[in-house]
């Protein structure tokens, strides 16, 4: 069975609950979604196993991210014990052999790090540029962009946002984003549509 849209969603959703209130860091919020859509994208799973994707999913970032990790126990609790010790596991070994234990990632908020630092951006413009790129976590169409894109277009909406005035993406930040201001717009523009829309 197919992942639509809306299931993505509300799967998202609750990984992002479960990420607060584990409060992990956001690298793992980001791996923990790109190890779930990588993985659907490879494997059909029915629907009610999307649940146990997502917890497998998160303690494998969790492994690779995080210095203390959740104890298996809360990884059993956070679904309700729908799922025992053992099915994640099995889940696990599953997720990383199909993704040839590949987990390594450039996440849009590893990329915003990088380009706030070069802008010597304030931490309320970070912070924002921060809260875009979670917001596009959850939308499926926002797929089609690249991290680098996407924490670029946040960095630049954010400057937008909060000094409301064009021609802050400086040609430093062309050089080491490698994106002018033309070729953000319809990342941009999709960004701010989800910015309005909540």
């Amino acid at each position: 069975m197919d992942v639509n849209e809306k299931m993505r969603g509300i799967l998202v959703d609750w990984i992002i609950e479960v990420h607060h209130r584990f409060k992990l860091m956001p690298e793992t919020l980001f791996l923990t979604i790109n190890i779930i859509d990588r993985y659907l994208n490879k494997v059909q799973i029915d629907r009610t196993r999307l649940q146990l994707v997502a917890v497998a999913a998160l303690l494998i970032a969790c492994k690779y991210e995080e210095i203390y990790i959740p104890d298996m126990v809360d990884f059993e609790f956070i679904s309700d014990n729908a799922f025992n010790k053992e099915e994640i596991l099995k889940m696990e070994r599953s997720i990383l052999v199909t993704l040839n234990f590949d987990v390594t990632i450039f996440s849009s908020y590893r990329f915003l790090q990088r380009f706030c630092k070069i802008a010597k951006a304030k931490p309320t413009t970070f912070h924002l540029a921060q809260y875009l790129i979670e917001l596009t976590l959850m939308e499926h169409r926002m797929l089609i962009y690249r991290p680098s894109l996407i924490a670029a277009a946040a960095l630049n909406l954010a400057l937008q946002i909060l000094y409301r005035e064009m021609g802050k993406w400086t040609p430093l930040l062309v050089n080491h984003t490698r994106y002018f201001e033309g070729e953000m717009r319809p990342c941009q523009k999709d960004m701010y549509i989800l910015f309005k829309s909540i």
